[in-house]
């Protein structure tokens, strides 16, 4: 192998290696985090940040909890009405398309507002200088913590 060709092997690993890793490190396998495991991370990210006291991490880990727990049978209609969509499209059954499209947008308001919700109650067990750390993006407008709001990385 000459050394233009190891060169070339070297890069193309180390770029399969790069792709390997997800937001929470190494991937292990296809499937997401638990919900346990999204709102722990979720709660070690804020408190690195805001630094929250022990009460206030363990407040937003109930609040951040319940709310997983409420969005995740929303996720499971959304996920099974987007599945069938494309049947629904090939087919041209206009119905069908209309009912799942009017499921798909029904569940995913649901889901912004409970999202939105536990947003909210996090943001009002804050202190004012936990507040002016967060900033004036909280609800995913503007400079704030990206971790908010509809366009938040969180969803």
């Amino acid at each position: 192998m000459n050394r233009i060709s190891r060169v070339l092997l070297m890069a193309g690993l180390a770029a399969a290696a790069s792709f390997a890793q997800g937001p929470f490190g190494p991937l292990t396998s296809n499937a997401p985090p638990d919900p346990a495991t999204v709102v722990q991370n979720q709660v070690q990210r804020l408190t690195n940040l805001l630094g929250l006291t022990t009460a206030q991490a363990a407040q937003a880990t109930t609040i951040f909890t319940n709310a997983q727990n409420a969005i995740a049978p929303l996720q499971t209609s959304r996920a099974q009405a987007q599945q069938a969509l494309p049947a629904a499209i090939q087919s041209n059954t206009t119905a069908t398309i209309d009912q799942l499209s009017s499921t798909i947008g029904s569940v995913t308001g649901q889901i912004l507002d409970i999202q939105s919700k536990a947003d909210a109650a996090f943001y009002a067990i804050l202190t004012a200088d936990q507040k002016t750390k967060l900033g004036t993006g909280f609800g995913g407008v503007g400079p704030g913590f990206p971790g908010f709001g509809p366009g938040g990385p969180r969803r």
